[in-house]
């Protein structure tokens, strides 16, 4: 599956937002003496925030570098076995309605 825009579709623009070909539309082009403001207040509800908080506390910083160390050396193996079972799995709690476990 390709992500991104297709070559025979054109790209479209919110109404009301800038194009990125405007030089107003980023802060990369504004200049240094212009002061940015404020584009929009963002809250999160208390679930998003419980997910946020949980999601930190699920990181573990050393399994990545070890991780990512096998992958620079080339010798890192992906278990597609254990992948696929995953999957399958996420697709019968979804299809059935029950929530994913944690």
């Amino acid at each position: 599956m390709k992500i991104g825009n297709s070559a025979d579709k054109p790209v479209v623009t919110p109404t009301g937002t800038p194009s990125a070909s405007t030089p107003s539309a980023t802060a990369a082009n504004r200049p240094a003496s212009e002061p940015v403001e404020a584009s929009a207040q963002v809250a999160l509800s208390s679930t998003a925030a419980s997910l946020l908080s949980s999601a930190d506390a699920d990181f573990n910083a050393s399994k990545v570098e070890s991780i990512s160390q096998s992958i620079d050396r080339g010798d890192y193996k992906v278990n597609a076995e254990a992948i696929a079972d995953k999957l399958i799995a996420n697709a019968a709690e979804l299809l059935s309605g029950n929530s994913p476990k944690a």
